[in-house]
């Protein structure tokens, strides 16, 4: 056997060792999942416990929003807030040196004024400039400040908390009426919980009005629709079995509540790293485990926060790009984590499969991709071997979409339409060929952006909701 020959057969098994390893993760998360979906959905139906919430009794809660140049979604998503069916919560958001007229536009909206703002912590942040309040919502302040970054923002707004809890969300997410009600449970539930995350739905497509999502739609950019399926798989499919296995490892920015004292202690959002959400929750791991502390860190499945999504490849390109980077930064971060029993299942379990998987999966998927192009062109394609791989690197991987499309339907059903259902099934096909691999090229693009160190988010080009107006 020649040199080139051998590696090719390395290669093409360790393509299939990674692929049939990964699937066995996919599915085994998908199993649990729909066992706890069935178990949670069960316990909705015997106790309703948004009434006790609503009417009193729940610890009060400050929602922190950084908004940086988020001119065109701004006023809805704040609008959104205000609108939640909770007994005691302020809004806080954080004016991150904004370029556009976002502050002008909150200000105009809300009717803002200067008002005094005693910090309670002293987390380092870049200045704030100016602390405004409401005169129509007294429940709303806007803390203005100097560009420092997304942490920096979430940082200034933490500094000023006052509440035992706190919830971090994107200045652009809409949240359901009842999103704050829901996502708080596991905190009544369990005095250990110190943090907890909900489901981030795709709102291009769907009507808001009054800050709130109204009439549930598919966009019709056929990019963001597999930014649905690609939702309904990591939430429905990954996040809510790996919190079966008790390992959530990543809760997302865009809608996650924490205890405020643990966060302070642990010294707040990391600024170096553009995963500051997935680091918190993994240093929080670390901490509690360090510390001999009790800590359940958690996914809820029904609270809901309605995002933009992006419409070009390339602003998708470099968001993808950057969660991959972020992703490497907080696994080289916390590195000794990785298979250390002292950590128990995030070390052993949930560490080993985000390195090896996820953060290293682009080159095996890129490299057998390539090999299999070239046996094609070269007419050296080992069928065995190519309806393995096939079998392994598509087949499976559109059974998992199609399966957390199946979850959605069973459990939730926030699209009404049959044809909905049909539509995302139809997506879900055309995913496995073609964009799964740009994803991974984009991924792969981001793990090389980590090595060379790379710095800055980016900008994402927003459109803003499609809205309606009130009745």
């Amino acid at each position: 056997m020649t040199g080139a020959a051998l590696l090719i057969l390395l290669i093409n098994g360790g393509a299939l060792l990674y692929f049939v390893v990964l699937n066995a993760v996919y599915v085994v998360t998908t199993l649990v999942a729909l066992v706890s979906l069935r178990r949670y959905a069960a316990g909705l139906k015997a106790v309703d416990v948004t009434d006790v919430l609503t009417l009193g009794g729940a610890p009060p809660v400050t929602i922190v929003a950084p908004a940086y140049n988020e001119e065109a979604t701004c006023v809805e998503s704040v609008r959104s807030l205000l609108t939640l069916e909770y007994a005691d919560y302020e809004v806080l958001v954080v004016n991150d040196g904004s370029r556009d007229g976002t502050l002008a536009r909150l200000v105009e909206a809300f009717d803002l004024v200067p008002a005094p703002r005693a910090p309670t912590a002293d987390i380092p942040t870049r200045p704030v400039r100016q602390a405004y309040r409401s005169r129509s919502h007294p429940a709303l302040w806007v803390l203005d400040k100097e560009n420092g970054g997304k942490a920096d923002a979430l940082n200034a707004g933490l500094d000023h908390v006052r509440t035992p809890l706190f919830c971090a969300i994107d200045a652009d997410s809409l949240l359901e009426r009842d999103a704050l009600a829901r996502i708080v449970r596991p905190f009544l539930q369990d005095d250990t919980t110190v943090a907890a995350g909900g489901i981030i739905r795709i709102a291009n497509g769907c009507t808001v009005r009054a800050g709130v999502v109204t009439d549930v739609g598919l966009p019709a950019s056929f990019l963001a629709r597999i930014q649905v399926v690609e939702y309904l798989r990591s939430f429905l499919g990954g996040r809510v079995g790996w919190d079966g296995l008790r390992a959530t490892l990543i809760i997302s920015g865009a809608f996650g509540m924490f205890k405020r004292a643990p966060v302070i202690e642990a010294g707040g959002y990391d600024t170096t790293t553009v995963g500051e959400d997935m680091e918190l929750v993994v240093r929080l791991h670390r901490r509690c485990r360090e510390l001999g502390r009790p800590c359940r860190i958690t996914f809820v499945p029904d609270p809901v926060a309605w995002t933009e999504c992006p419409e070009s490849l390339r602003v998708l390109g470099r968001q993808r790009e950057r969660w991959h980077r972020g992703l490497a930064e907080v696994l080289w971060r916390h590195r000794r984590m990785l298979g250390n029993p002292r950590y128990g299942r995030i070390g052993l379990v949930a560490m080993p499969y985000f390195v090896f998987l996820e953060l290293l999966g682009p080159i095996v998927e890129l490299l057998g991709y390539g090999v299999f192009v070239a046996a094609v062109v070269t007419g050296r394609l080992d069928h065995r071997w190519a309806v393995a791989f096939l079998l392994l690197a598509f087949a499976l991987g559109l059974a998992l979409s199609l399966a957390a499309i199946s979850l959605e339907e069973l459990t939730f059903r926030r699209y009404p339409k049959l044809r909905h259902l049909f539509a995302l099934m139809g997506v879900a096909v055309a995913e496995a060929v073609g964009y799964h691999q740009l994803s991974a090229w984009w991924r792969f693009r981001g793990l090389l952006a980590a090595l060379r160190r790379k710095h800055g988010w980016g900008e994402m080009t927003r459109k803003g909701f499609a809205t309606a107006a009130p009745r």
